[in-house]
């Protein structure tokens, strides 16, 4: 068998466990060298090893909590001057299921940090680089609450809209630049994510709930296909589309001179 074409150097963050994990393994096998970033260095260490042995690629690990600055900062100067990355996987996140009148606002301030600012902040990192170089690939791991938020605790729903939204206008300012951008929205997922959110994933209706392996083969398969949003579960992609036309049928309305006319009272 032939080995797979080197594709330059993968950097993902969250990639110590469950969906980062599994990107890693795909893209190794792929012909991606990575670079893994997570906050337990022992485990990166492992999988590290684990996938060089496996895939004979190059993989870097960089042991870094994205929510303190130093080390975001780390991150983000990697992504401004290794030249050899061409794709960003922006996975690292949390999650919430508890209503909002039952949650520590200082949780969900953290969430915020780490689902909305860090991505953020690594975007703008990359997208100069790629702009730079003419080519570039940018995954954003969003969530299908950022088109349900009432489905759990609302601020994560809001931080999962925001990466759809910043993916979107991503790829508004960058397509024609070189630069890919796809936006993820996983349904339930088979991972720790939900222990941590407070809710097990074995409290889950099972029927609702994905495997982490198909999760990204799917988002990959995504990707190959030219997806600007990908939702692995979604079985028709024409309910999709049909949304995004609404969406975009509504643009001449929104800004007028004058309230519509249900607003002008007597």
């Amino acid at each position: 068998m032939n080995a797979p074409i080197h594709q330059g150097t993968a950097l993902i963050t969250g990639a110590s466990s469950g969906i980062g994990a599994v990107y890693a393994d795909r893209l190794a096998r792929a012909g991606y060298d990575l670079i893994l970033v997570a906050r337990r260095a022992d485990r990166l260490r492992s999988l590290a090893q684990e996938l060089t042995t496996r895939t004979g690629r190059s993989i870097e690990t960089l042991a870094a909590d994205l929510t303190d600055p130093a080390d975001l900062a780390r991150v983000e100067s990697v992504l401004r001057t290794d030249a050899s990355i061409t794709l960003l996987v922006n996975n690292a996140g949390v999650g919430a299921t508890a209503p909002l009148l039952q949650s520590d606002v200082a949780d969900m301030d953290r969430m915020i940090a780490l689902n909305v600012s860090v991505p953020m902040r690594l975007a703008y990192a990359a997208a100069p680089a790629f702009v730079a170089r003419g080519t570039g690939t940018l995954i954003n791991i969003a969530s299908i609450v950022a088109l349900q938020p009432e489905l759990l605790n609302g601020v994560y729903g809001g931080s999962k809209a925001f990466v759809l939204a910043l993916s979107q206008s991503l790829h508004h300012e960058l397509a024609d630049k070189g630069v890919r951008v796809q936006a993820v929205l996983p349904g339930a997922t088979a991972t720790g994510f939900w222990s941590v959110a407070g809710l097990p994933v074995e409290h889950l209706p099972q029927e609702i709930v994905m495997s982490a392996e198909d999760m990204v083969d799917a988002a990959l398969a995504g990707l190959a296909m030219g997806e600007i949003v990908t939702i692995p579960a979604l079985p028709d992609l024409a309910d999709w589309n049909a949304l995004e036309s609404a969406r975009d049928a509504l643009k001449p309305g929104l800004s007028r001179t004058s309230p519509a006319a249900r607003y002008q009272l007597a």
